[in-house]
């Protein structure tokens, strides 16, 4: 008998329930986790289950005190030799910011998979009863263990330094861009066949979010034609660090250029656009710093974690360009 799996349950569409056959219109994180396990009976052939439920919302609603908590639940679950994996529960619409904090706070080799769905558990044919038994498959397989942590959706394995939501309807909304999948699941085999997600963490950067009970504010900022640019300083005036969503390669207007090179706290730029990198012979302004090929959710991740170290630029730079 294999170790068990801990499901740790946040709530979302895969927990949703609404009108019978519908996909719109219904309540996420309406099934507790131990609802959620009874609709997909074939786990218990996998290996013994646990599950943890850590809160029960819409994936709009998780703040930086749930993510502190699943990082801080799964380091310490994970020294008992007793627990081969573990599988989160989440919301689609930002699983892909959980998934890549996770990525920098979780200290264990063993297997961290994050998964959810597109429809709610009402609906004619939902989703998320397979994406959790592949999950789980996962989980238990010692084929990802050592592997960061990892997003399972319909039959496909995503490094979370990648992964990204790409639709708000379709069932494969979840991907990874230019860099693809790392691996599949069939019948309950894990197949890795692609890129494996080998890049690791540089230890001296590793976050410690034991002793946290929250993140320095972050907050992103759009580009888009005529954009008003005391938007930028009114984001200043309440965030410890900014994210800028710039045009094409991280771009933005002279009366951008012009407030931001006045700002003091710490300015990333990222790019609208859903693929590529930002370099930093791209960027318009001394006194920011590249992004690299990091979404603008990511790089505010990233940020918020950094800034609990240092808001010194050459740290961050060297941060955003390491790994």
């Amino acid at each position: 008998m294999k170790g068990r799996i801990v499901i740790l349950a946040t709530g979302g569409t895969i927990a949703g329930v609404g009108n019978p056959g519908k996909t719109m219109g219904y309540t996420p994180g309406s099934l507790t986790a131990g609802e959620l396990l009874e609709t997909v009976p074939q786990l218990k052939d996998i290996a013994p289950i646990e599950t943890v439920q850590v809160c029960n919302v819409n994936s709009d609603d998780i703040t930086a005190g749930v993510w502190i908590t699943l990082a801080n639940t799964i380091n310490t679950m994970a020294e008992d030799p007793d627990v081969q994996g573990f599988v989160i529960t989440h919301g689609t619409d930002t699983l892909e910011e959980t998934a890549y904090f996770l990525s920098l706070t979780v200290k264990t080799e063993k297997p961290v998979v994050i998964t959810g769905s597109m429809r709610p558990s009402t609906s004619i044919s939902p989703d998320g009863s397979m994406n959790l038994y592949e999950s789980v498959c996962v989980a238990a397989s010692q084929e990802a263990a050592g592997h960061g942590v990892l997003v399972v959706f319909s039959d496909r394995i995503y490094s979370a330094r990648y992964v990204t939501k790409t639709s708000t309807y379709h069932l494969m909304a979840i991907s990874a861009g230019e860099t693809g999948a790392a691996g599949f699941v069939r019948d309950g085999r894990v197949y890795f066949m692609y890129g494996r997600p080998e890049k690791v963490l540089p230890e001296d950067s590793a976050f410690d979010v034991s002793r946290l009970t929250d993140l320095p504010k972050v907050s992103i900022v759009y580009f888009a034609v005529d954009a008003d640019p005391q938007f930028l300083r009114y984001a200043a005036e309440h965030s410890e660090g900014l994210v800028i969503a710039g045009a094409g390669a991280g771009e933005f207007s002279r009366a951008y250029q012009a407030v931001i090179r006045e700002l003091t706290i710490p300015v990333v730029i990222s790019s609208r656009i859903d693929d590529g990198v930002i370099t930093k012979e791209n960027l318009l302004c001394e006194n920011t710093i590249a992004a690299g090929n990091r979404s603008p959710r990511k790089a505010a991740v990233l940020l918020r974690l950094a800034l609990t170290k240092s808001s010194d630029r050459a740290y961050l730079e060297e941060l955003f360009s390491g790994y």
